[in-house]
């Protein structure tokens, strides 16, 4: 029994975490700059990747968890890239 809780509990955490309000498309444009400046708390480079992430965030109405990396949650910010290639979102 105490198994089948531990399971079940970790499955709704796991579900808990997915949802978190970071998907494509689920943030309103005015929820971009508290969800940019997590993003950008880190860096020495604080203002570029605040604008950036602000860019992005408009166009993709997605912000990944967390500083850095995470990605993959959010394919169009994930994907937009420079003309030289390299990520165009922080």
């Amino acid at each position: 029994m105490a198994k089948n809780l531990s399971m079940l509990s970790l499955i709704v955490f796991l579900l808990v975490q997915c949802n978190d309000g970071t998907s494509e498309g689920s943030l309103k444009p005015e929820e971009c700059a508290p969800r940019c400046e997590n993003r950008c708390a880190k860096t020495h480079h604080k203002k570029p990747c605040l604008f950036y992430c602000k860019y992005c965030c408009a166009k993709c109405l997605c912000v990944p968890p967390g500083t850095y990396g995470n990605k993959e949650v959010c394919p169009c910010y994930n994907n937009w890239k420079t003309e030289d290639g390299g990520p165009k979102c922080p």
